[in-house]
């Protein structure tokens, strides 16, 4: 069976040249930028095996089935350039037979820093990575976008190294663009959450993950981690509400 590996980039000349290196099992590999000001086109293009395109941001989804759409092979593996696929995950990969299941899940090994957090919700994070692209597409949401199969999905063995996040820093940086983006997926979704969501849906947020999830035995860590996502859940609610407030205005 041969798979084309697919990934979209946007300015990650840190990240992609480790990506690439673990993608030897792959039949091809199609980059997909939207608009790099780094080295990240330079990294791509001087590797052997990648297709490279340069293509306006579409949303994460979109962009996505985009890069499956350029693929030359039917199966598709989708990673993201902060992710890394591990031995025991290609040995797995070459055993699949593709008649079993149209789509694959893998665990991921989620880094914050330096450190493989495996709780909070962290791992084991199954995601469907492998799919046969004529029967399987992803969700065309603008964040939290999601892989649709019909039919049965088999499991991988092995894992995926994500470097989530390099620390606080990086999260604060990146919280900001996907608070608004699922802010703007409730909107749409035509959620309408009140005072009531903005006070109760962090702190649960804070509890499912210090203490349902065990993120306390995490130490510090954890309770970092904890209160980081409570702030983005915080944040997203209240651009919620704020947008509905706009659009109410506007109408």
């Amino acid at each position: 069976m041969k798979i084309s590996v697919t990934i979209i980039t946007l300015n990650e000349e840190s990240n992609i040249g480790e990506c690439l290196e673990s993608l030897d099992f792959a039949d091809e590999i199609v980059v997909v930028d939207s608009g790099s000001t780094d080295r990240t086109a330079e990294i791509c293009r001087a590797h052997g095996r990648v297709r490279f395109h340069e293509l306006g941001w579409l949303g994460f989804g979109k962009q996505k089935n985009l890069a499956a759409s350029l693929a030359t092979n039917d199966w598709i593996f989708n990673i993201d350039a902060d992710e890394r696929v591990t031995p025991r995950l290609k040995e797995s990969l070459a055993r699949v037979d593709p008649a079993d299941a149209p789509c694959y899940r893998v665990a991921r090994e989620n880094y914050f820093g330096s450190r493989w957090i495996r709780r909070c919700g962290w791992y084991p994070d199954f995601n469907k990575r492998l799919y046969d692209r004529r029967e399987c597409a992803f969700s065309e949401k603008s964040v939290h976008e999601s892989l649709v199969c019909r039919g049965k999905v088999g499991e991988l063995q092995g894992t995926l190294v994500h470097r989530t996040y390099t620390g606080v820093s990086d999260y604060l940086k990146r919280m900001e663009l996907y608070s608004s983006l699922a802010a703007g997926e409730l909107v749409k979704a035509g959620k309408m959450p009140g005072l009531l969501q903005l006070i109760f849906k962090p702190l649960f947020t804070f509890f499912k993950m210090y203490f349902l999830k065990l993120g306390f035995l995490e130490g510090y860590t954890g309770f970092l981690l904890s209160m980081l996502y409570s702030h983005y859940t915080f944040y997203k609610y209240g651009k919620a509400i704020e947008m509905n407030r706009a659009g109410e205005h506007d109408r």
